[in-house]
Parts: structure tokens; sequence; C-alpha cells
């Protein structure tokens, strides 16, 4: 490692407060756990995000069209590809993919303030 340059983690450690993730990440809000390993080596790990299913009157419904991407889809609705885990998140699915695999498929797409962290429109 180069002189006077700090590895990622130590280097947070130094600003108090700082968070590992930018603010239109969907870990963002997410909390930091530190596990202590036997050696008390400490090791910084994103906890699982648990979110609570949306209701109708935070999301609505989008007719998947041909050619469509998640990411596109997100371009489009948020003015952000990367805000794509939003839909994903939106939507009962393991694999993003699957959310526009299939033309005609109706998807949630969640409202402004659909999610109580984490889940900002651009």
């Amino acid at each position: 490692m180069a002189e006077g340059i700090q590895p990622y983690e130590s280097a947070l450690d130094s600003i108090p407060g700082a968070h590992p993730y930018p603010r239109s990440s969907r870990y963002h809000d997410a909390e930091i756990g530190v596990h202590t390993a036997p050696d008390g080596t400490e090791v910084r790990y994103t906890k699982r995000r648990l979110l609570p299913p949306l209701g109708a009157r935070e999301t609505e419904e989008h007719v998947v069209g041909a050619g469509e991407r998640p990411d596109l889809l997100a371009q489009r609705l948020f003015g952000d590809p990367g805000q794509w885990w939003q839909i994903a998140d939106a939507n009962p699915v393991l694999d993003p993919q699957e959310l526009t695999a299939e033309p005609g498929r109706v998807i949630d797409v969640p409202l402004p303030g659909g999610f109580p962290q984490g889940g900002r429109r651009a």
C-alpha cells in the first residue's frame, strides 16, 4: 500500500458518522455491524435490509414493454439508471432481470416517499 494512504475501513473510522455507501445507494440507510474475530480484528459489514411490503398507495403498476430493462426503466422513471433497485425492492424477485424479462408483465413501481428509508426518487 502506498505510504500515507489508509485502507478504506480505517479511513472511514477517522471520520465520525461516515457511511461507506453514497446517498443514492440502497444500502445508505442500512445499519453497519461490527464483528470481532477471535484474534480481536474488527470486521465491518452491512446488516440485512428488511423492507416492509409497500401498499397500493405507495406504488403504481407498470406494464413491461419489449426490450425494457430495470436500469432503463429507472432512468425513465427516476432520472437515474442506478436507482433500478427501487423497482426491484418493490417487487418480490430474487433476480432484478426477472422484472423485465417478460413483456406484458405487470410490476410495481414505487411512488415518491414509498419506502421509509433508502428509497428515494432522484
